[in-house]
């Protein structure tokens, strides 16, 4: 599918880690984190280029470093606040919780922002078409997108544990393509990975009707840089 890539399993384990399972910081946070894991970073690198003036060379590091870090900070809040908006929804603190009563859920992470789609307003029954209403939806992403050029996208396709493997990865796969085409389509010119996860990723346990249909998702994982991408499936 044309200007799509799907992320491999070996791929996705060399971008990046899991997902983190820490409560979000407030608010504002992020950049206050941005900026001393920049200061640091840049104090290190500073001081080692300054033969001769370690000190002054560690103190304009750490100046440079962190003003680059709260910027991926801050970006990252203001990008999950401009998402939550065009959804006409709230950034959430609990995926887990927010699923139970919202067909879309977006979250901030530590180094991403994630937009969790319930299957029941996306798709209809073992169809991998969006249908009218989550196409709308989805479309309201590409103007925040355009705002983040850099930004890079990953749509990942999740089912229930009914049915065979097989069966489930090729319809989670569809899906995630089928939602990466529409935003290519719409003019997104962001790199965009998609892969299905069939159901090795379920939020809650297979175990009941309203679990299943909790578990049956698309997210769209929005990333500032390509060492962030982590394996959606793990």
């Amino acid at each position: 599918m044309t200007g799509v890539v799907a992320l491999s399993l070996a791929a996705a384990l060399t971008l990046g880690g899991c997902a983190s399972k820490e409560p979000m910081p407030n608010n504002g946070e992020k950049t206050k984190q941005g900026a001393l894991i920049g200061a640091l970073a840049g104090a290190a690198v500073g001081a080692a280029v300054s033969k001769h003036h370690r000190g002054k060379g560690a103190l304009i590091g750490a100046a440079a470093g962190g003003l680059l870090g709260g910027a991926v900070g801050y970006n990252l809040d203001k990008q999950a606040q401009e998402v939550a908006d065009s959804m006409n929804t709230t950034v959430s603190q609990n995926e887990k919780e927010a699923i139970k009563y919202q067909d879309i859920v977006v979250t901030k992470h530590d180094t991403y922002v994630k937009i969790t789609f319930k299957d029941k307003m996306m798709f209809e029954t073992n169809r991998a078409e969006p249908t009218p209403e989550a196409r709308e939806k989805i479309a309201r992403l590409v103007d925040v997108l355009k705002n983040y050029p850099t930004t890079i996208v990953q749509v990942v396709g999740h089912t229930d544990s009914r049915g065979s493997y097989d069966y489930n990865l090729k319809l989670s796969q569809r899906r995630a393509f089928s939602v990466a085409d529409i935003l290519k389509n719409l003019g997104v010119t962001n790199k965009i990975y998609a892969r299905g996860c069939s159901f090795s990723k379920p939020l809650v346990p297979n175990d009941s009707p309203e679990h299943m249909a909790m578990n049956r998702r698309v997210e769209i994982y929005l990333y500032p840089n390509e060492d962030s991408v982590i394996d959606a499936c793990r």
